[in-house]
């Protein structure tokens, strides 16, 4: 196998996919690596969904392989440069405008739904937003597309294919150890197997379940970064009916919302609407909340599902927003034999713990079954509670019923954002030939902008390369 390449990119998730796509498109003589420490996607099968038990497998088939957590995800595509990431800033906003579409473009040539939610029902989302501002809510409009669970794992595999197709190398089960660094410049890789890699351009395109190895590789090799944006918080379920106005309108419904003891911005994130709640795991077994929506009629629950996540930046001397996220999703395992914690809003509010006798007179029967009853003051900071309790009683007032006794809440949901990597307009890094996209790298928040994002670092690369 050759070992010199044009382009070396560190992971296959959304960013890294659509990077190889456009290097292939625009100069298919281009000698292309990836990188991949999980499987390829035929091959990336969950145990637990079957057996509703995780088996431990490592590394995990939910949040590693080709096309990253997003094989699996619920597969929203968010249209607009207002959601999702850090473009605009970087790029300006057309330009990020413009390369969603292009990204867009993309998902549907390979088979994504023609159908966008948001964009025809201009009368009810006013009365969406006039709930909203009543409630001192902010809603921000973003027309979706939905991939749906299955139907996302479909599109990426036909990607997989495609990039295989034109020539590009993938290394599967493969961890990058080193990126080699001389004189101030990135050349080449060494992974976990010995093999060294060389290449004048290296792309890292690690999303986030890779954000602490890249944290790592920065502070080791001296890559600028600045501290992120810590994302905790739960993940709410109430029966469809009691999201049925919102979800039929907008299908998720972003809305934003900063309380008012401590002036805290949460927001709400990833609604699936007849959907379930899941598990994610990551490095050493951490297991956290995340909820999946599916396009057959054969998968549809009767819940909803979706994030509330509140925000939080730290000044000097905090630069660990990875660990920061882990520590409370630590303690929620500990509490709960490395499962899911839930409470149900009522107990939540009275400060007390959720047992199985209550849960199991609760009307709102649980999609995660093996999600044990619990007390998530217990495992968040006073503020945080508060924050998430002030949000619900807001949300309640936008659709009716969200703070039923009865609803449930899933602790934790976090985001391992790591800290952010200083790049310019070409994603280079301080280091030189080194360049840093996707959720990584702090970049972007979701699959739309990490792909544009593949897109924009490819034509950089290529014009670098022609130079």
């Amino acid at each position: 196998m050759a070992t010199n390449y044009d382009v070396i990119i560190i992971g296959a998730g959304p960013g890294g996919i659509f990077c190889a796509y456009e290097l292939m498109e625009k100069r298919p003589d281009l000698k292309v690596l990836m990188i991949e420490k999980g499987r390829s996607i035929e091959k990336r099968n969950c145990p637990k969904r079957i057996t509703k038990t995780c088996a431990g497998c490592q590394p995990c088939s939910i949040t590693t392989g080709f096309a990253g957590a997003g094989a699996f995800s619920d597969g929203k595509l968010s249209l607009s440069p207002d959601v999702g990431g850090n473009l605009p800033e970087i790029l300006g906003y057309d330009v990020a405008t413009q390369l969603i579409h292009e990204s867009d473009e993309i998902y549907l040539k390979f088979g994504a739904d023609t159908n966008v939610y948001g964009v025809d029902k201009e009368a009810e989302i006013r009365e969406i937003r006039r709930k909203a501002i009543n409630a001192n809510l902010k809603l921000v409009e973003c027309p979706i597309r939905h991939l749906g669970t299955e139907e996302g794992y479909k599109i990426y595999s036909r990607l997989q294919e495609h990039v295989l197709s034109k020539g590009v190398t993938i290394e599967f089960n493969t961890m990058v150890k080193d990126i080699i660094v001389e004189d101030g410049v990135a050349t080449g890789v060494v992974t976990d197997k010995g093999d060294t890699f060389t290449a004048k351009e290296i792309v890292s395109a690690v999303g986030r379940e890779g954000a602490d190895w890249f944290k790592d590789k920065c502070e080791e090799i001296g890559i600028e970064t600045k501290p992120g944006t810590v994302d905790v918080g739960v993940r709410v379920e109430v029966r469809d009916e009691v999201m049925q106005f919102l979800n039929e309108n907008l299908y998720e419904a972003k809305l934003i919302y900063h309380t008012p003891t401590f002036d805290d911005k949460v927001r709400t994130f990833c609604t699936n609407p007849s959907g379930e709640v899941a598990t994610e795991y990551y490095e050493n077994g951490l297991a956290v909340v995340n909820g999946h929506a599916y396009k057959g009629k054969e998968f549809k629950t009767n819940n909803t599902n979706f994030a509330l996540l509140v925000s939080k930046n730290f000044t000097k001397p905090f630069k660990t927003p990875i660990e920061y996220g882990k520590k409370i999703a630590e303690l929620s395992n500990m509490l709960c034999g490395g499962k899911i914690l839930v409470q149900t809003y009522g107990d939540f509010k009275r400060g007390r713990r959720t047992t199985e006798e209550r849960l199991c007179r609760n009307n709102l029967i649980p999609t995660l079954k093996d999600a044990v009853p619990g007390d998530l003051s217990l495992v968040f900071p006073h503020r945080i509670m508060v924050d998430l309790d002030e949000m619900i009683q807001a949300l309640d007032k936008v659709t009716p019923g969200l703070a039923s006794d009865e609803t449930l809440l899933y602790g934790v949901e976090v985001k391992f954002y790591s800290n952010k990597v200083i790049v310019n307009k070409d994603f280079e890094t301080s280091i030189k030939g080194l360049r840093a996209i996707g959720d990584g790298a702090g970049v972007t928040r979701g699959l739309q902008q990490a792909s544009a994002n593949g897109l924009s670092v490819a034509r950089s690369i290529i014009r670098a390369l022609e130079a």
